[in-house]
């Protein structure tokens, strides 16, 4: 039984599910190094990600079967769930099957499983587009920490590089120990586990100090609901919200 290993990129994962789909034996998982556990049986392949190959199932996925399927692929590939290659690998098998029909499938196993946790961090992508809290940092660069569950930074980067384009800013990633820097003309992606010592303007200090002032005053009292507040904007992402 062949187990496929990957580096962890998204051009890993599809080079390793390009190499899948030419083996004669059968398919036991498609791994990050650090998913793979060693079994008697196992034949474990490395695999190098492979520009020519990703690209080549990149482009037969968005044509042949479609690109909201290429969208909620990639949408798994950042939830970082166990096992998740193999879901993607038996999905596209599926889908290079029947082509776009497997968007109305939603009924059947691996379709319904895939949009399942595609659904869940597309929300949250969605959510924090909006939660997301941006401070103004000494060096006028507007600094958004956060701790997502799933490993969205790139859909936020993308997001906000459209939405703040005419700053300077860095969304940090502190679960991941990533950044996602924006110069005003691109963004690119660099770990980052600590930051020197983060100090905000007197600018900032001011705009939050009116801020939770209003957000405290704007408050009615008979009407404050916790329970739905929470269904709303659960607890975990109240750590970095100025208001609270």
């Amino acid at each position: 039984m062949d187990y496929f290993i990957y580096d962890g990129s998204f051009q890993g994962l599809l080079t390793a599910i390009y190499e899948a789909f030419y083996s004669k034996n059968q398919v036991g998982g498609i791994l990050r190094e650090d998913e793979y556990q060693p079994a008697f049986f196992a034949n474990k392949i490395p695999v190098e990600a492979d520009l020519q190959k990703s690209d080549q199932l990149y482009l037969a996925i968005k044509n042949k079967i479609s690109p909201q399927s290429l969208r909620k692929i990639y949408y798994v590939f950042l939830s970082e769930k166990k096992e998740t290659g193999l879901l993607i690998y038996h999905y596209l098998r599926l889908g290079f099957k029947i082509g776009r029909k497997i968007d109305s499938y939603l009924n059947h196993e691996l379709v319904a499983r895939l949009n399942q946790l595609s659904g869940k961090v597309s929300r949250e992508a969605h959510l924090l587009k909006g939660l997301l809290r941006f401070r103004k940092i000494e060096g006028g660069v507007f600094y958004a920490p956060f701790e997502p569950d799933y490993n969205i930074i790139t859909l936020l980067a993308a997001h906000f590089a459209r939405r703040l384009a005419d700053q300077d800013w860095l969304i940090h990633d502190k679960r991941r120990g990533l950044a996602a820097v924006y110069n005003r003309e691109e963004w690119l992606l660099t770990d980052m586990v600590n930051l020197p010592d983060l100090r905000l303007t007197e600018e900032e200090k001011h705009y939050q100090r009116l801020w939770q002032s209003f957000y405290q005053h704007i408050a009615i009292e008979a009407r404050k609901n916790p329970r739905l507040q929470v269904q709303n904007m659960p607890r975990r992402y109240w750590k970095y919200l100025i208001e609270k």
